[in-house]
């Protein structure tokens, strides 16, 4: 049968469900990639030969794909590196009746190759299944762009990814496939570094959330600060890279031009060069962290942070205080109950969440400096900041400085990637995740141009490099910018401030802290009762249970009926509590078990017996940070 007629019926498919796909087939499909043929294999179905190298079998391509399917056994996405002529999608799909019940992402290096595909063979059943998405070719982000969407649409995505490999297809384009594994493998890593961090500073961010409730009542929140800047006016966004020390020389021309919103572990660069940057990012809750601001007045510039910040934090000396949404149940808490705050993006860095940051105040250009997300030149951070400053300064003869550095060097995986300059450079693990991040945000925000002022470090699709006299030519806007903060700094006290205002979230914060005490003491109420439960020394009680008195059960099975029955109200109540979340936040997971303030933990048992007694100890340790954050009533 001719190609054309294949391509005809398969097309007419893409166009229905998949018209982005058919525009980049158009647009680079024609484009083969040298010395590719179709042949015929011994079964008689196709089979493709590229530079002399067998894509599938050349005995029974069909069969080929089949025994690939036979090995899957996860329940999260199914990842296809290299689709070929489909044969390996195509016996997934006959293995489900060609209804998947879990996402299929299939990753095309080469768009010559998905259209000789669409050509040759006819795959009207295969276009025609559920749950299918088309990763082809370009940059490595769309397979995150891809993962995300299983994530929050298709059943099961949220799922370890499994993955099936053409071997043929990954060795034309060992470089790229290599890449998109890594993206994969950073964004399978994202819950386990989620949990490291919850297990290390969980205790840490409620102690100082619980510290800072006022704060919540008294400071506004980043959502009155959208849109302030005109999309003309650009903003300067430092982050503390290395490459941050070639721009210092320029930072009072910097000034005069942007708006400068710097994080935290940047500041001290600013301080040196005499330039109060407009706002400062501060988001880690850690002691160490405060210290970046140390003996650093900030007369001319407004603090942003998080709620659950080291509480000095809140006490220093700056132009003015604003609120992000807190990341963190108990702040969210307070939040809803009496003032939102808005939110910012959380990468896991300062960076992210200052760059979320600079978007919203609603400039069209953003110009970056420092976000490296690597290590250019064996360095961490730019000449000066705190961190180095602390290892010289604990340095000895057996410990040098250079040994924290290698030490930061080697222990988060480091590997090698392309830096934007075409170099290589070296960064790790956990650089990669917020790369991902970054790349996901700039092509979600197309309006809005990045640009970096080095190219050094890792490269970033959607982030543009340019020079640092691109920036400088741009006119200058000094005085439009401080007469513009200036007002909407002085509308934010007026709609804010005000004594109205203030009795009013008085009485909304007292309220809201005390059913946040009574819900803790509750939810502790109630697990200490189903430790009772589990541990046997509670009585069963008949009373309630529903049952027929006139057919009395064993004594055994009437015990074991009579408490499940309790520990199931018990979760009921549990899980209809506002304060759930909080009460569960101190509560790790064991495995893939599930939070027990939030599920029912069935089947009963040891596990069961476990999770309640930490449930009942995290509300006890949040009633007590929370006694301690009021202070003497």
């Amino acid at each position: 049968m001719p190609y054309s007629i294949h391509w005809d019926r398969n097309s007419a498919i893409i166009k229905e469900k998949f018209p982005g796909l058919l525009e980049q087939l158009g647009r680079l499909g024609r484009d083969d990639p040298g010395d590719i043929r179709i042949e015929t294999a011994a079964s008689g179905d196709p089979t493709l030969i590229i530079q002399g190298i067998s894509i599938h079998s050349r005995r029974d391509p069909k069969r080929e794909g089949r025994r690939l399917a036979e090995t899957l056994n996860g329940t999260g996405p199914l990842i296809i590196l290299g689709f070929g002529l489909g044969y390996a999608v195509e016996g997934i799909l006959e293995k489900t009746g060609f209804s998947p019940n879990r996402p299929i992402i299939m990753v095309e290096r080469r768009a010559g190759v998905l259209r000789k595909a669409l050509e040759t063979r006819d795959l009207g059943s295969l276009l025609s299944a559920k749950s299918l998405i088309f990763v082809l070719g370009g940059t490595e982000d769309g397979i995150t762009g891809a993962l995300h969407f299983c994530e929050t649409q298709a059943p099961g995505g949220n799922a370890s990814p499994e993955l099936i490999r053409n071997p043929g297809l990954m060795q034309l384009d060992a470089d790229w496939y290599a890449r998109i594994e890594r993206h994969i493998q950073v964004w399978t890593s994202r819950d386990a570094v989620n949990q490291a961090t919850r297990r290390r500073f969980g205790k840490r961010w409620v102690r100082n959330g619980s510290r800072n409730l006022e704060a919540i009542r008294d400071l506004p929140g980043i959502g009155r600060l959208a849109g302030i800047v005109a999309p003309q006016i650009p903003t300067f966004l430092a982050a503390a890279g290395p490459s941050l020390d070639r721009i210092a020389p320029i930072l009072p021309a910097i000034h005069k031009r942007c708006v400068i919103v710097a994080v935290d572990t940047a500041l001290r660069l600013f301080a040196g060069a005499g330039v109060d940057p407009d706002f400062v990012v501060v988001v880690d809750p850690q002691y160490w962290n405060s210290r970046h601001l140390d003996r650093i007045p900030l007369p001319k510039t407004c603090l942003i942070a998080e709620s659950a910040v080291y509480p000095p934090v809140l006490r220093h000396p700056c132009a003015g205080k604003f609120l992000c949404a807190s990341l963190y149940p108990l702040g969210r808490f307070i939040e809803d109950r009496l003032d939102p705050k808005g939110r910012l993006g959380a990468g896991g860095s300062v960076a992210t969440t200052a760059w979320d940051f600079a978007r919203q105040l609603g400039s069209s250009s953003i110009w970056i400096a420092g976000l490296d997300l690597s290590f250019p030149g064996l360095k961490t951070h730019f000449k000066g900041a705190r961190f180095e400053e602390q290892a010289l300064s604990e340095s000895t003869r057996f410990n040098p400085g250079e040994t924290r550095s290698f030490k930061a060097l080697r222990d988060g995986n480091p590997f090698w990637a392309s830096a934007a300059d075409g170099n290589r450079v070296l960064t790790d693990r956990r650089l990669s995740l917020y790369a991902t991040w970054f790349e996901n945000r700039f092509h979600g925000t197309p309006g809005l141009r990045n640009y970096r002022l080095s190219g050094e470090g890792l490269a970033l699709s959607g982030l543009i490099t340019a020079s640092p006299e691109e920036l400088l030519v741009l006119p200058i806007r000094r005085e439009e910018i401080d007469r513009r903060l200036g007002s909407a700094f002085s509308q934010v006290r007026q709609d804010f401030m005000g004594q109205r205002q203030m009795q009013k979230r008085r009485v909304r914060y007292d309220a809201a802290l005390q059913e946040l005490v009574q819900g803790l003491t509750q939810i502790k109420s109630l697990a200490d009762a189903a430790v009772e439960i589990l541990q046997g020394t509670s009585s069963p009680d008949c009373a309630g249970t529903g049952k027929d008195p006139q057919r009395p059960w064993p004594k055994e099975q009437k015990r074991e009926c009579v408490f499940l029955e309790r520990l199931e109200a018990i979760n009921r109540e549990i899980a209809a509590s506002p304060v759930k979340d909080i009460a569960g936040f101190l509560v790790l997971p064991e495995g893939k078990q599930k939070n027990p303030a939030s599920a029912s933990p069935a089947p009963y048992g040891e596990s069961s017996l476990k999770r309640y007694q930490a449930l009942s100890e995290a509300a006890e340790e949040q009633l007590k940070q929370i006694v301690r954050g009021r202070g003497p009533t």
